[in-house]
């Protein structure tokens, strides 16, 4: 896995964040999921890596990077605070702008860096996800059902945590067959961390509080994405089902938006790494 890569931890001012990174070119940035960790990406990673120059890292919180104490309002598991560590961990690595991929809770990170930090990004890529306050907006009893996992996780009145770390096996259900045996191994050495899994229910309280109102004052203020950007979503999941078009969606936030679907799970890097790895190589190039 990640053959020809280096790895390491990397300091980035607040924490420190664990990472995977090789390759040649033009450096990319591939943010995981939950419960992911930077893993979900060794089947994609070697197909770019003659291409770009790609960093893979645990976001805070997540496998084995730094776990900040949380406060009252979880801004240090915001999207904005992730997004600073990117920042830091690219400069770190040499690379004062580059491109940005990132997949379902990574893809809120993504979105945030080339928010916050346009001068940096290049190219964004969001993979299954829309903006946050976006999906908070549109909620309603179809996306309750289907998405409950973020009210559970995200409330505080009877913390997740518990019943999840009882028995994280069967709470998230990860196989060694469709994730590779040694991806597999480093999420279930995350999942069975109770500080992971406290700092992944974090990021999604951060997602009901200081996220939702970071994306609603750009929505206030008029700012958009201007770099381009991509959007792909997995054909077997929902988001069709409950956004329609997800690219009109887009289109509300960013200037320039192309995008497909992927006939693929949720979890598409695992599931579908040639047609993800193709659509990433093609939109780079622009």
């Amino acid at each position: 896995m990640f053959d020809d890569f280096q790895s390491g931890m990397i300091g980035v001012g607040e924490t420190e964040l664990f990472v995977r990174h090789g390759g040649s070119g033009s450096p990319l940035l591939l943010l995981h999921g939950h419960p992911r960790t930077h893993a979900t990406w060794h089947r994609v990673a070697p197909l770019l890596a003659s291409h770009h120059t790609v960093v893979c890292p645990d976001l805070r919180g997540y496998g084995r990077s730094g776990k900040p104490r949380t406060t009252p309002d979880h801004a240090p598991y915001s999207k904005r605070a992730m997004a600073r560590d990117m920042v830091a961990l690219m400069r770190a690595l040499g690379h004062d702008r580059f491109a940005v991929a990132g997949h379902d809770r990574g893809s809120y990170v993504a979105h945030r860096l080339a928010a916050d930090h346009p001068g940096a990004v290049t190219h964004l890529v969001v993979m299954d996800g829309i903006p946050i306050g976006e999906a908070l907006a549109r909620a309603d009893a179809r996306f309750a059902a289907a998405w409950w996992h973020w009210f559970f996780l995200g409330q505080t009145a009877k913390p997740a945590e518990r019943v999840i770390n009882a028995d994280p096996d069967a709470w998230y259900r990860g196989t060694a067959e469709r994730m590779g045996r040694e991806n597999h191994e480093d999420y279930r050495r995350a999942i069975h961390d109770p500080a992971t899994v406290h700092a992944m229910c974090e990021d999604y309280r951060a997602g009901l509080t200081v996220d939702r109102a970071a994306d609603d004052a750009d929505r206030a203020a008029g700012r958009r994405l201007t770099c381009p950007t991509l959007f792909l979503w997995a054909a077997q999941d929902d988001m069709e089902d409950l956004y329609g078009d997800p690219l009109a969606i887009w289109r509300g936030w960013a200037d320039d938006v192309t995008g497909h679907a992927i006939d693929s799970g949720h979890h598409m890097a695992e599931e579908a790494p040639d047609e993800v790895a193709a659509a990433l190589l093609g939109f780079l190039r622009r």
